[in-house]
């Protein structure tokens, strides 16, 4: 088993493990990437966080703005000549996890 650990990064969870890239919500500040690491499992040994713990994550950016999948959203009603087309694509800070200690 390799080690992994679940970490959260502006309010989502994360199972990550080391030399992983990990698409996240883009960062206002990549420089300042703040983490709460929750759990880190080492093969048979797991170290649960009440509600986190000490053990680090070292994350490093690889892209600061990656822009994720284009949705199309159309809205229409029968009969009425209502329609509406709008799109959007999500933005993404690309992460490698360096270490986990």
């Amino acid at each position: 088993m390799s080690k992994y650990a679940v970490v959260r990064i502006t309010g989502k969870q994360y199972k990550v493990e080391e030399g992983q890239e990990i698409l996240v919500d883009k960062l206002i500040d990549p420089k300042k990437i703040s983490t709460e690491v929750l759990l880190v499992a080492d093969g048979e040994k797991v170290s649960v966080g009440k509600p986190v713990l000490k053990n680090e994550v070292k994350l490093k950016v690889v892209t600061d703005l990656e822009k994720g999948e284009k949705l199309e959203i159309y809205k229409f009603k029968a009969k009425s000549r209502y329609k509406r087309h709008t799109g959007f694509r999500a933005q993404y800070t690309r992460l490698l996890v360096e270490k986990i200690s």
